[in-house]
């Protein structure tokens, strides 16, 4: 695949297994022996795991959309840049729902072969995702 075919499969992965929350289409994106490499701890790093994930941020937050802020590709591997943004409408980890939004950075690596990924590192902003929720203190308080 070219470097702008990588780059398509990111945009098209993000918007329709994270955006839309569309689990079914992950077997369209993602290879049979895939491997996430930051599982949430209790899941596992193979494709069910992202998939239980997804689920579980797509009922803490049902409104969660990635906002592409820059998809960048090398070889086989494409990096996604992107904003997180969600209303706090569900349990998340044992943190019942404060209806408050959060908009935090997240970026996301994949190595993509035959087509489809193949491997996953992600980088979510999880203490600024902490202190938005009112969870954690913001510096200065």
């Amino acid at each position: 695949m070219s470097l702008e075919e990588n780059k398509a499969l990111m945009r098209q992965l993000t918007e329709e297994f994270i955006n839309k929350g569309n689990l079914d289409a992950a077997d369209d994106f993602f290879a049979a022996d895939f491997i996430n490499h930051n599982p949430r701890p209790g899941m596992t790093p193979d494709l069910e795991g992202l998939k239980q994930y997804v689920s579980m941020m797509r009922s803490a937050f049902p409104d969660l959309r990635i906002e592409e802020v820059d998809v960048i590709a090398e070889g086989d591997k494409v990096v996604g840049m992107g904003t997180a943004i969600g209303t706090h409408k569900g349990d998340f980890g044992g943190i019942p729902p404060t209806d408050k939004q959060i908009t935090v950075s997240v970026i996301s690596i994949i190595r993509i072969a035959g087509g489809k990924v193949v491997e996953r590192w992600n980088i979510t902003d999880q203490l600024s995702m902490l202190q938005q929720l009112g969870i954690l203190p913001t510096p200065g308080q």
